[in-house]
């Protein structure tokens, strides 16, 4: 049972009506409690060991969601549109595979690969029915970071083969057990950290926490996607202008690009450089076109894979690479390789790396999935979705696979071509086979700075954020500090980092929330039983010796002394001052002798004008705090000890303290803290609860009126 004041029958202006008051009662949930824990955990296990036929129904059609939709499957309604969308995601996923295997330091084929897998995967394991998951740039480019370095440390040149490379794969060979040149080992290293991001993944699926993607918010990865464009556009420069140095490692890796790109810009390949500029002034317009036209289109144009075709042909009757000695993709092999292993010795290096890899896709992922999600009507499950895309990781690393999720890009095409469910994968899947069974070869002149064209052109989403810099600034200069100093974080100092800062600052920004909530002074409406904040709204009245205030804040530890500071602020009167001048005025009484006996009322009027000036230069009688505790969401033990010292030290100078509006988990933290002390100085009435600022106030104001202090002006001055 939870006794509360019941005040309906209290009349506006505080007087009582026939009716007397009468006490509210009501009853409590039980909950389960330590006493009975031993039944509680009993029951837990029951249920979740038990196996029932449904249960296991459920279980599968839960890890297997196309085993739910796909008998529903419209065929008549859905059939031309997921065709469709799937046949031009897959047109242009082609010229973006091969490209974007640049970023992730591998050879075109194994891009190819990548976005092959996880398209069946996804479409078989996922609850979305619109994103699409394959390659994307931010996760290439971290895949790329390890791949150069654990490169690097194991000996090999990241951009030509020579002496001190052949030695190395000597060494690796011995190693390994298997011939394994710079290309084996780079996709080695990528299909590792791909299997030990997913298995991260996979475990978060398992343990049910893919709420984690909460506190990614969309300042942070849009922050950290931009940052991360400019460091893929910066790592494209090389390509454009046909120089071969090696990808810097550590921090600091935009100055240190751009330092090598100034140093060697007089060995710049002019024919690179030619079809660069071309191929910029063809797709940059072209997309431009798309994007302003796409509400009249029913599909963009794939203008990427028109220039694909027509490079590798200029660049093969040309004899581009043996004339002008322009880089090319070379070799692309049909069919696929068998299943491999992951290299196990390599897991410690990369676990880390691995880790920040697979919360950057799950969280883009999720993103793309909820907001797809909502402008459709559908839900999905964000922690399937860790298994989605966990399992579109780990199963396709044994096939030389690099590290997947969703992206927008596509997703936005495969939305706006008439996609209704993930059938589109398949067909996107089936396009994609083609091109790995007969057609990959021929792309064999295709030159490196082609890819990096389109790689750049895809990155004019990403840049145009900073012209949104200023209207985020005016929205909320939080959510812009946080996008600012993620983007610079990831840019300029570490891909890596740049997320980890931002989720700190993130943190810092809530946590600073709740450093800077103030008490409020509260008064009425005239017309209803309705309290709002005095300094924010006109026409409200305050009660005559009875204060109401607001904290709009839980109240722990880091702020319990933040909260006691502005309570009494508002207030206008610091009991623990308060007292303290009563104990210095008693004390100089007992020591003054029988001459300064008649100029104790001088003194007594001096203590009570001191008293009085500490409220603020009001005089005024307060007898009563009420404190509005319908925003505080929860108390640890620190915050429940200072609501008791306010009530301690408010009553030592005759101010009663009542809390109101509590939330039952607010009560039950104030119970177990000890708040509602029986044995305190007013005994049981200390559980009395009041479930509206109105009964608190009634209460206290019925209190004073029992004891005779209607018109009492020296509740307070008189110490």
């Amino acid at each position: 049972m939870t006794l509360g004041y019941d005040s309906c029958s209290v009349a506006e202006d505080g007087a009582e009506s026939d009716q007397q008051q009468r006490p509210l009662i009501l009853e409590r949930v039980e909950k389960e409690t330590e006493g009975n824990c031993k039944s509680f955990l009993t029951r837990r296990l029951k249920k979740c060991c038990s196996c029932t036929s449904e249960k296991a129904k459920s279980k599968i059609l839960g890890f297997a969601p196309i085993l739910k939709w796909l008998p529903q499957y419209q065929l008549r309604d859905w059939l031309l549109g997921d065709v469709m969308s799937g046949v031009i995601v897959g047109i242009l996923l082609v010229p973006q595979s091969i490209a974007y295997s640049l970023l992730a330091s591998q050879d075109p084929i194994y891009g190819l690969y990548t976005s092959f897998f996880s398209s069946i995967i996804y479409t078989l394991l996922g609850t979305s029915r619109h994103i699409s998951v394959g390659i994307f740039g931010v996760l290439c480019l971290l895949v790329g970071q390890v791949v150069d370095r654990e490169l690097a440390l194991a000996g090999y040149l990241t951009e030509s083969s020579g002496l001190s490379g052949n030695l190395s794969s000597v060494r690796v060979n011995e190693s390994m057990g298997m011939d394994c040149d710079r290309s084996c080992y780079a996709i080695t290293v990528g299909a590792t950290v791909t299997f030990t991001a997913g298995v991260y993944q996979v475990i978060m699926g398992i343990f049910q926490i893919g709420f984690v993607s909460v506190y990614l918010s969309d300042s942070l990865l849009s922050g950290f996607a931009t940052g991360a464009s400019l460091t893929i556009l910066t790592s494209q420069i090389k390509y454009l202008l046909g120089l071969k140095i090696p990808r810097p490692q550590g921090w600091f890796t935009l100055f240190k690009t751009w330092y090598s790109l100034f140093i060697n810009l007089g060995n710049t390949n002019i024919c690179d450089l030619v079809t660069s500029l071309v191929c910029l002034l063809i797709l940059v317009p072209t997309k431009e076109l798309n994007d302003r036209f796409k509400a009249k289109l029913k599909a963009p144009i794939p203008f990427e894979l028109f220039v694909v075709i027509i490079a590798t042909l200029a660049s093969h009757f040309g004899h581009f690479h043996t004339d002008y000695g322009s880089s090319i993709a070379g070799d692309i092999p049909t069919g696929f390789l068998p299943p491999k292993m992951p290299m196990w010795s390599l897991i410690p290096n990369v676990a880390v790396d691995a880790f920040s890899i697979a919360i950057v896709g799950f969280a883009i992922t999720v993103s793309l999935s909820e907001m797809f999600a909502k402008k459709h009507g559908y839900t999905v499950d964000a922690n399937q979705e860790m298994y989605a895309i966990g399992f579109c990781n780990i199963l396709p690393s044994f096939f030389r696979c690099f590290t997947t999720s969703a992206a927008l890009t596509k997703t936005l095409v495969k939305e706006s071509t008439g996609c209704q469910t993930q059938v589109s994968g398949l067909v996107t899947a089936l396009v994609l086979l083609l091109v790995l069974l007969v057609i990959a070869p021929l792309f064999y002149s295709l030159q490196k700075c082609v890819l990096a064209v389109i790689i750049v052109v895809n990155l004019r989403g990403a840049l145009r954020k900073f012209t949104d810099i200023p209207r985020m600034w005016r929205a909320n200069r939080v959510d812009a500090a946080i996008w600012l100093i993620t983007m610079a974080t990831s840019a300029l100092i570490n891909t890596e980092l740049g997320l980890l800062v931002g989720v700190l600052v993130s943190a810092f920004c809530v946590l600073g929330r709740t450093q800077q909530a103030q008490v409020l002074e509260l008064g009425r409406t005239s017309t209803r039983e309705h309290y709002e904040d005095l300094s924010s709204y006109h026409g409200l009245r305050t009660h005559p010796g009875v204060a109401v205030f607001r904290y709009s804040a839980p109240i722990y530890y880091a702020n319990q002394s933040l909260f006691k500071k502005s309570l009494y602020k508002s207030v206008g009167l610091d009991p623990v001052e308060a007292k303290t001048q009563r104990i210095k005025f008693n004390k100089k009484n007992k020591q003054k002798g029988k001459k300064e006996a008649q100029n104790q009322k001088e003194d007594q009027a001096e203590a009570a004008e001191t008293v009085t000036l500490m409220l603020n230069n009001k005089p005024q009688s307060l007898r009563s705090l009420v404190i509005d505790c319908s925003s505080v969401l929860f108390l640890d033990t620190a915050g429940v000890n200072a609501l008791k010292e306010v009530r301690k030290d408010y009553g030592e100078v005759g101010i009663k303290v009542v809390l109101a509006q509590c939330r039952a988990s607010v009560l039950d933290d104030l119970e177990r803290g000890g708040y509602y002390d029986e044995k305190g100085p007013d005994g049981g009435a200390n559980k009395i609860i009041f479930f509206t600022i109105a009964d608190a106030v009634n209460y206290v104001q019925s209190l004073s009126a029992a004891n005779g202090d209607h018109n009492s002006k020296h509740t307070i001055t008189c110490l």
